[in-house]
């Protein structure tokens, strides 16, 4: 499971999210003493986490896909189980070594945490159902529309505000999923035009595609703006998040998997085929790891540069991930889909922008991009859900 350092812009990725909560930024305890390391000459060379940081997102992203929609997997709570081990064991090895600290568990605020960890099942859960449906720049490109629910949660709940540069770049991200729906079934229409059954089928696979990305974008928004308030509630730092995260979801992954999925031989067997058991079982893991990765580079790259830097960084980052799907998977290479990637993209730098800008500039903002005058009992009632 995979999510990223905590900051007033959104940058959308299933598996950052899912998995870290919020990229580390520092330690909850003080580290171990212990001789310090010698400083490299590349130690504050930003091109290295940079490239680190976007390697780490498509590697997740690339992974997942390749499990979910390579070999008619369906096992999709047991592989958010495994990423959920793998995760804990190499945090848990990374704090042995004095890489990292992070809390004990505490049973009273995985109580506190517990809300949280089941609204990022659901997210992390819909979006494997998304991608196994979608093509990897189609995810992508809707999974930018997450922005729009969450800086309207934070206008409703956290007093946030809405700059007109940023609903521009909201209206790029709608026109990019509009074209990118439509050129997903023009492509279907003339492949299989000739048989009206086979694309008749076509058609219902991206329609439940887009209904799993329809409800993951909802998950995504309720898990980020719930972590916002509980994290308050915690004080949790970054490490701290991605291990009450996992280690919470584990046994509702397992559980799950067990009661809802079907594990007769015969669905094992077209799950792990013996001859890409071992590949499938290595992708497992390795999309596991790739959360850890991307936490960490997140943090390198947040310390090496700036937060602006960071923001543009992952604005940009979007490119190379839907590339990845036109390059290893068969997704359609057209005029609409490309369009449709380069306005997801250009939506991308214009909201980051129009974060910095808004970062630097006074608060305020007139309807629909701020949040109305509110009556004595209205100001009361978000008192009582801040505390």
């Amino acid at each position: 499971m995979a999510d990223v350092k905590k900051r007033d812009d959104y940058t959308i990725d299933m598996s950052e999210m899912g998995r870290s909560g919020k990229a580390f930024d520092q330690a909850n305890n003080p580290p171990r003493p212990g001789p310090s390391a010698p400083v490299l000459p590349s130690a504050n060379n930003p091109i290295l986490p940079i490239l680190s940081y976007c390697g780490s997102s498509i590697l997740m992203t690339v992974t997942n896909k390749y499990v979910l929609s390579g070999f008619g997997f369906n096992l999709n709570l047991f592989l958010l189980a495994v990423q959920s081990i793998v995760c804990v064991v190499a945090i848990q090895v990374c704090k042995s070594s004095g890489i990292i600290t992070y809390r004990d568990f505490n049973s009273d605020e995985a109580r506190k945490w517990f809300p949280v960890s089941l609204l990022l099942i659901g997210m992390i859960y819909t979006s494997t159902k998304a991608l196994q449906f979608l093509s990897i720049p189609v995810y992508t490109i809707f999974k930018n529309l997450t922005i729009i629910l969450i800086a309207y949660g934070e206008v409703l709940w956290f007093g946030g505000s809405v700059t007109g540069m940023a609903l521009f770049s909201f209206g790029l991200m709608v026109l990019s999923s509009l074209i990118a729906a439509w050129a997903d079934i023009q492509h279907v229409l003339q492949s299989y035009g000739h048989s009206e059954g086979e694309a008749s089928a076509k058609v219902s696979t991206l329609n439940a595609g887009y209904m799993w990305m329809l409800v993951n974008c909802l998950c995504s928004a309720a898990y980020v703006l719930g972590m916002r308030k509980r994290i308050k509630l915690t004080s949790f730092k970054d490490f701290d998040t991605m291990f009450y995260n996992n280690v919470l979801s584990i046994p509702i992954l397992l559980i799950a998997s067990l009661l809802a999925e079907n594990w007769s031989s015969a669905n094992i067997e077209i799950n792990f085929p013996p001859l890409q058991r071992n590949r499938i079982i290595l992708a497992m893991i390795f999309s596991g790891l790739s959360s850890v990765f991307i936490s960490y580079t997140s943090a390198w790259c947040v310390r090496v540069t700036s937060s602006t830097t960071y923001s543009m960084v992952g604005a940009l980052n979007k490119l190379p991930i839907a590339l990845s799907g036109l390059i290893f998977f068969d997704a359609p290479i057209t005029i609409p889909s490309v369009s449709a990637i380069g306005v997801g993209f250009v939506s991308g730098i214009v909201y980051a922008l129009a974060k910095v800008k808004q970062s630097t500039a006074p608060k305020g903002g007139i309807l629909p991009t701020s949040a109305p005058p509110m009556s004595a009992s209205s100001q009361s009632a978000r008192d009582s859900l801040k505390s």
